[in-house]
């Protein structure tokens, strides 16, 4: 044999699934579908076939000892993916009960030829063959049988050339160990789990011959339109994130307060994350709202992310009026499980359908505690898969994060996520003589050289105001070191 065989790739249909699966699915494979009751494997097997069956590829789904058909298909018709018009005209329902209680192998698969041989179909579907293998008799004469039974049902289904799936209630250590996994072509394993108050569903594919697949477990929930997918990877990094080349100067992005453009020496550098930290009521919103309208008078469209206090947010004048004349989008989550892959997929979905150029995150602080206990177990795992996603679209970003006010602590954030943004802008109350005031300063910006000058500022009905001088040192706080107030590095201007 000297030409190579090419395989044909065939879309799911499943939103992630097919970047899982490297493409989609080989044509003519065996597949099988894994997972305990409950995990979505039959919603799984009908969105697929539903994307698939057309009338020059027919479906046939068998049905063995599970649920009556009519039953299936009254809960299946409730997802947006199904069309009742396929029905009978190229998808075909077959119940196998009457011929499996008699516990012949041999008659229930020549059942299975005679329908293939009649409908002609490109996919055969048997749900649920967990129900096959446990009509096989005792020892290993009913062992020999089941094997026999697998091997020539994989060999027959491939000489017909139909993509078959073999649909079961396994667990993980099951599902490696049957017998149809010699044969299978490909094996997907569904699963889900309690963590805490949170139910977590994950997908993995186990195995898939003929091309590389994305290993490992990926989150996954089930809506009215089925089964949405969120893939575990980092994408490419975006051409205009790479720091421009030597003696080109770097383009500036304005944050919509001069005074604070000015600590930037010209402001956030295009295509950077910068992280806005400070105690409750320092302003960080009314910084994310100025960053964002300074956009939409560009005409810079932008996204707003927000949890927690996300109504609060929404209250804001400035955010008020930018969402309501179409220059911001809002993205509000209200789920108490929530995946780093799901919010990441809305938000992406929503910079990509607007085409906006900044984005806002507030909070970090407030994303953890909707976050499911896993991410929140590795929260900066979480925020750098954020970042590094929105840095693929070449987007400016702006990320609030609330931290306790310890006047003589130089923190800047939880679980060292500072270590993973372009600039940090650090706001904070310093006692001056005998009244609380608010200071800010930029801690630091990636490849930029930034002022360190530390300017008070006050919260007006227009916004933030900054003193356009620094603060003096002297007699800043009696009874308080100067150090407590510096920021690190010294200095009148310092690079990160």
């Amino acid at each position: 044999m000297h030409n190579k065989v090419s395989l044909e790739i065939q879309p799911t249909g499943v939103p992630g699934l097919d970047t899982l699966l490297g493409g989609g699915l080989s044509e003519f494979s065996f597949n099988v579908i894994a997972g305990a009751p409950g995990t979505g494997k039959t919603t799984l097997a009908h969105q697929i076939m539903f994307a698939l069956a057309r009338p020059d590829k027919k479906a046939l789904f068998f049905t063995v000892l599970g649920e009556p058909p009519l039953k299936m298909l009254r809960y299946q018709q409730q997802y947006s993916f199904f069309d009742i018009d396929k029905v009978d005209r190229c998808i075909r329902y077959v119940n196998l009960t009457e011929n499996l209680r008699a516990g012949d192998f041999g008659g229930v698969l020549e059942r299975i030829s005679r329908e293939v041989e009649t409908f002609a179909p490109g996919l055969v579907f048997v749900d649920s063959f967990r129900s096959v293998i446990q009509t096989a008799k005792g020892g290993n004469e009913g062992v020999a049988d089941l094997q026999h039974f697998v091997q020539e049902l994989g060999t027959r289904m491939s000489s017909w050339q139909a993509t078959t799936f073999l649909i079961g209630e396994y667990s993980p250590a099951e599902a490696e160990a049957t017998p149809i996994m010699t044969v299978a072509d490909g094996l997907f394993a569904l699963s889900q789990h309690v963590e805490q108050n949170s139910m977590v569903r994950k997908i993995r594919v186990v195995k898939m011959r003929g091309h590389a697949h994305l290993s490992g477990l990926h989150t996954f929930r089930i809506t009215g339109d089925g089964l949405c997918i969120y893939p575990r990877l980092l994408p490419p990094q975006a051409d205009g994130c790479r720091a421009p080349p030597a003696g080109q100067p770097i383009r500036r992005v304005p944050m919509g307060i001069p005074e604070l453009d000015d600590l930037l020496l010209g402001g956030l550098p295009l295509g950077h994350a910068a992280l806005v930290v400070g105690p409750s009521g320092s302003g960080k919103t009314i910084l994310g709202a100025a960053f964002l309208a300074e956009g939409a008078r560009l005409g810079e469209n932008g996204v707003l992310a927000c949890f927690e206090k996300g109504s609060a947010v929404l209250r804001n004048a400035v955010l008020g009026q930018l969402i309501e004349s179409g220059r911001v989008s809002a993205i509000e989550s209200r789920s108490l499980d929530l995946s780093v892959e799901e919010m990441l997929d809305d938000l992406l979905r929503e910079v990509v359908r607007s085409g906006a150029k900044r984005v806002v995150i507030d909070s970090l602080s407030e994303l953890g505690l909707y976050l499911a206990p896993e991410c929140r177990l590795d929260f900066r795992e979480s925020v750098f898969r954020i970042l590094t996603s929105l840095a693929s679209l070449n987007v400016t970003v702006l990320v609030t994060i609330g931290m306790e006010d310890r006047f003589t602590d130089m923190r800047f954030s939880q679980a060292d996520t500072s270590f993973l943004v372009d600039a940090i802008i650090a706001m904070r109350y310093v006692e001056i003589e005998g009244h609380l005031s608010k200071v800010i300063t930029v801690v630091k910006v990636r490849e930029s050289a930034h002022s360190t000058d530390l300017r008070r500022y006050v919260i007006t009905d227009r916004g933030i105001e900054i003193d356009g001088r620094p603060m003096p040192f002297d007699g800043l706080l009696s009874g308080h070191p100067r150090a407590m107030l510096a920021p690190p590095g010294g200095g009148e201007h310092g690079a990160a």
